[in-house]
């Protein structure tokens, strides 16, 4: 097919990639004898070498094998971002066994689901995670608990502190003994041989199961091979222009997340770049303090995190030397221009907006990070990827330049299918096609915006269709707005209304009407608000993306009751 996106690749970014004949626990077995001493993480300044990873990696993939872990055997990682999630990863992955990564902040029924759904045996968790894990373990197949402590591969002094004064007070210290079938992470490695058996892998052998869906329905499994995760890896590499054994990434979208996965941990260990780790992805004293000591050269965020570290008081003081960042790909939500700009300022570094989904490994576009860059825009698809537009009606005519549709993705990254949905995976995987259900549209050029979610569109006044994000971005350009939210809000017998939901910068105020005459200033009039509701928090998900979702649950809660 016809790719216009080609002539924008910035030069030394190729169309298409030869990518290795490997997979990525063999890789980081590579980077290990390239490069043993080139420090591999970094988390609360305690070092890991990419030797002691590699050798912590064998260790605990031979002990995985001697808990009767085997080829096609899932096991749940059920942690923050800590040295024990790269171990677990890839030793998983070392002895043929399927990761499935759970976020942190499930609650029991969502982590029911996906360990019932998935049938993994084997669970890594942190000790403060335990108790929940605990209660819900007779209602899944789990055989195996493995729980490891925050405080493992702290440095001396920190672990020290930490044991004194917060471990029992934040709910760490955890007493597994008489629990069956439950023992320490460090027990594990010290019980284990020192490498494991070697298992054969095939490039289309399932690696792991990534849950998605969670914001707008039940949660499904997304499989991604041995290939969907080197190949994302390595066009990583090329779009980056990473260079090898000399780069710092910071670490702080969590890992569990496949934009995390990728861009952060995999794309890291392919090039042998040093990972900050960052626990908690909120943590803005964190990431900042880590900005200014470790001078991290590439930063994959979201555009909550950003939007926070340019309203710092710290950082606008000149407090934190953030001037070390070079490239940054923002990702999970659309990138308002103003948050952009104001941070290239602040950095002198680049971000621009990418785009991927689970289904994808996750990454399918960005824009050129040093070339010409479109704001507002994901940008071109990546080497070896095809992306069009079809039409919304029969989803099957490929629709020209300019025209709204679905977008739908072709390439080496997409999924193979969703974990025992085959109804869900042949709606979503059509002759070749991965539809996303994000509603686009592409220039002339090949660059591609997202106009918004299919599930996220609202139905106005007279049939209009509105789109949330055309709204938040003209909102994000209101000097006192930090953080803006809109979504369709159903009134009876008229359809649904615009409402949006902000975030007023620190010390400012606005009132109701003054956010919609800036809107009326801004927008066509089916598109300005109704309603405006101010709030000091909006509801994300651990990564950092806004829950309409969940704004419009409220607003139906409110309703029934007023009812």
């Amino acid at each position: 097919m016809e790719k216009p996106w080609l002539k924008y690749y910035e030069q030394g970014v190729p169309a298409t990639i030869d990518y290795p004949d490997t997979v990525m626990p063999k890789v980081l077995a590579d980077m290990a004898r390239k490069h043993p001493d080139r420090t591999a993480t970094l988390f609360k300044g305690a070092k890991l070498t990419y030797r002691e990873l590699n050798e912590l990696v064998d260790k605990f993939a031979a002990g995985l094998q001697k808990l009767g872990i085997k080829k096609g055997d899932r096991v749940a990682i059920h942690l923050p971002n800590c040295p024990q999630f790269p171990i677990s990863y890839y030793a998983t992955l070392r002895v043929g066994g399927i990761v499935v990564p759970c976020n942190p902040v499930y609650v029991a029924r969502e982590m029911e689901h996906q360990l019932s759904d998935s049938g993994a045996e084997v669970i890594i968790t942190l000790s403060a995670f335990y108790p929940l894990i605990k209660q819900i373990r007779d209602k899944t197949k789990l055989r195996h608990v493995i729980v490891t402590k925050i405080k493992t591969y702290f440095p001396g002094l920190l672990k020290l502190l930490f044991t004194l004064l917060m471990e029992k007070k934040e709910g760490h210290a955890v007493d597994i003994s008489g629990d069956a079938n439950t023992c320490w992470f460090q027990d594990v490695l010290a019980g284990a041989p020192t490498r494991p058996t070697p298992v054969d892998l095939d490039w289309d052998d399932t690696a792991v199961l990534m849950y998605t869906g969670g914001t707008t329905g039940v949660s499904k499994g997304a499989q991604l091979t041995h290939k969907n995760v080197l190949v994302n890896a390595v066009q990583c590499k090329h779009w980056l222009k990473t260079t090898r054994a000399t780069e710092v990434v910071l670490t702080s979208v969590p890992l569990f997340h496949s934009y995390g996965m990728t861009t952060c941990m995999n794309h890291g260990v392919y090039t042998a770049c040093t990972m900050i780790l960052v626990p908690n992805p909120r943590d803005l004293k964190d990431v900042l303090e880590s900005i200014n000591k470790y001078h991290p050269t590439i930063y994959p965020g979201v555009p909550a995190m950003y939007v926070a570290i340019n309203n710092d008081p710290g950082v606008l003081a000149g407090k934190y030397n953030v001037k070390s960042i070079r490239a940054c790909v923002s990702g999970a939500a659309g990138l308002p221009v103003e948050v952009q700009k104001k941070f290239e300022e602040i950095t002198g570094g680049k971000l621009v907006e990418g785009y991927g989904l689970s289904e994808a490994t996750p990454v399918t576009h960005a824009n050129p990070v040093f070339g010409e860059n479109r704001v507002g825009t994901i940008g071109v698809p990546w080497p070896d990827t095809e992306a069009v537009i079809m039409d919304l009606d029969t989803g099957e005519k490929i629709l020209p330049p300019g025209e709204v549709g679905e977008l739908c993705i072709r390439g080496p990254q997409v999924m193979k299918g969703y974990w025992n949905m085959p109804e869900e995976t042949a709606n979503t995987l059509r002759e070749g096609w991965l539809y996303t259900g994000d509603i686009a549209k592409m220039d002339e050029d090949g660059y591609f915006q997202i106009v918004d979610r299919k599930k996220d569109m609202i139905l106005g006044a007279g049939g209009f269709n509105i789109y949330p994000r055309e709204i938040e971005d003209v909102l994000y350009e209101h000097p006192k707005v930090k953080e803006v939210a809109a979504a369709g809000i159903p009134i009876a017998e008229k359809g649904e209304r615009v409402k949006a939901y902000i975030v007023l910068k620190e010390g400012e105020t606005a009132t109701e009407e003054e956010i919609i005459q800036f809107c009326r200033e801004n927008l066509a009039p089916y598109k300005v608000p109704k309603f405006v509701e101010f709030r000091t928090e909006l509801p994300k998900t651990m990564v950092g993306k806004v829950l309409r979702r969940v704004l419009v649950e409220e607003e139906k809660k409110k309703m029934a009751g007023e009812a």
